[in-house]
């Protein structure tokens, strides 16, 4: 039986291996640094077995702005192709990893759902270390916005203006948008 990991189940690691050698990775539940850790050995052991794509499955309601940071990055600094399949839904911090792949690797299974916002904080304390963090999350919404309306094509006003509040798509809806390349219900589709 798979041990529970902070809210996660651990994938038995036979099945890790298997799931290695086919070149997949698996970005399921909250975003965090374990996770993150997780799939950046993950994709810098793929890179040095192969160029060959890596096919990145993403079902995650989002998490923690940085571990997704580190997630998007990784995506984005290895040499193989990134095939980023998004499915059962794609949120929040979910998105900016998502986002990671050139639009035409970007593929939604038939019944994902997708979501854009603004980031979050929970901060306590002094007034000037409230005001701190307050304009750190402005930075950091600016900075996803703009990664958000680069990959997408949209226009940042837009982005802006959508991310006010949580911004829920279905498939078809993210394709118009400029989230998702293509809907697919096969793997023989990739």
């Amino acid at each position: 039986m798979p041990e529970e990991v902070s809210g996660q189940e651990k994938v038995p690691e036979k099945l890790a291996e298997k799931l290695l050698k086919t070149r997949t990775v698996l970005i399921c539940g909250e975003v965090n640094q374990e996770l993150a850790q997780r799939v950046t050995m993950e994709l810098l052991l793929l890179q040095e077995m192969s160029d060959d794509p890596i096919k990145v499955f993403i079902n995650s309601q989002g998490g923690h702005v940085e571990a997704g940071d580190t997630i998007h990055d990784m995506l984005k600094y290895v040499k193989p192709k990134i095939l980023a399949i998004g499915t059962g839904w794609v949120a929040s911090a979910g998105i900016t990893i998502y986002l990671a792949a050139d639009k035409e690797n970007r593929y939604s299974l038939p019944n994902t759902r997708f979501m854009i916002h603004q980031p979050a904080g929970g901060v306590q304390g002094q007034a000037s270390d409230i005001k701190i963090e307050a304009d750190e999350i402005l930075r950091t919404r600016a900075r996803i916005n703009k990664l958000i309306a680069d990959a997408t094509g949209q226009p940042i006003e837009r982005v802006n203006q959508d991310t006010l509040r949580n911004f829920w798509m279905g498939p078809q809806q993210a394709i118009e948008y400029g989230i998702v390349g293509r809907i697919v219900t096969q793997s023989t589709e990739l």
